[in-house]
């Protein structure tokens, strides 16, 4: 497969223009630009390690704070609730919505944490191979149990047990929740700006909330799916 290329433009009233490329091999969506030459303090792996960290220390560096460094980098001065404008072009795509900083960031670091390396965000790489910048809670949910039940599916294909209840996805969330106030503890010891640190917020947040909601999301849901639930087994073979 190509690669892919995420582009994502800030631009603030005051004239700012901040541009960050998020380049992905297309099979794997390895992470084909390099990490910077050297990296702060704060991306140490034994600084402030996450509880359920499966590295040993042989690795240096947190591979999800070595990826979010650049921005925390570049975008560290900017706060919270800043206006701004962010594009976000993807192939032949270009998403364009004006809001809080917190948000635009938020959005682009779903896509750097899937594709960081970290164990425990691994599971969401199919989601950020189809990328929806900007996506409410609604979405979200929607493509977070369509993408888990698509990977029950391939593992019925090899011979492998299913979890049609969801309660591994709701296991995957329990662990990135962990993983994200790990993060938000390294970026608190940088004491910049909240821009960086509440956009990770933004993310925990649902995060969170997904598997307390996830069974009252997915009965809402339920009645877009009545034609398939009429069917009888012989109309669906």
């Amino acid at each position: 497969m190509e690669p892919l290329e995420y582009r994502y433009t800030f631009l603030f009233p005051s004239g700012r223009r901040e541009e960050f490329f998020i380049q992905l091999e297309g099979s794997t969506l390895e992470p084909l630009s390099p990490l910077p030459t050297k990296l702060p303090a704060w991306t140490r792996l034994d600084f402030k390690q996450c509880p359920n960290c499966t590295h040993s220390l042989k690795n240096t560096h947190c591979p999800l704070a070595a990826r979010l460094a650049p921005v925390v980098d570049t975008l560290g001065d900017v706060t919270s609730y800043e206006d701004v404008e962010v594009r976000v072009a993807l192939g032949e795509r270009t998403v364009t919505r004006s809001l809080t900083a917190q948000e635009g960031i938020s959005a682009m670091m779903g896509v750097i944490t899937a594709t960081s390396g970290c164990p425990h965000m691994i599971f969401f790489k199919p989601m950020a191979r189809f990328h929806l910048p900007f996506a409410n809670t609604e979405e979200t949910f929607y493509r977070a149990t369509s993408m888990y039940m698509l990977a029950q599916y391939y593992r019925w294909q090899n011979n492998l047990g299913v979890d049609l209840e969801l309660k591994g996805l709701q296991h995957f969330y329990n662990e990135v929740a962990k993983v994200n106030k790990g993060i938000a503890d390294r970026l608190r010891s940088e004491r910049r700006e909240d821009g960086t640190i509440n956009a990770l917020v933004l993310l925990d947040m649902f995060v969170k909330s997904m598997p307390l909601t996830i069974d009252e999301v997915l009965e809402e849901l339920k009645p877009l799916f009545e034609p398939y639930l009429k069917l009888s087994q012989h109309q669906l073979l």
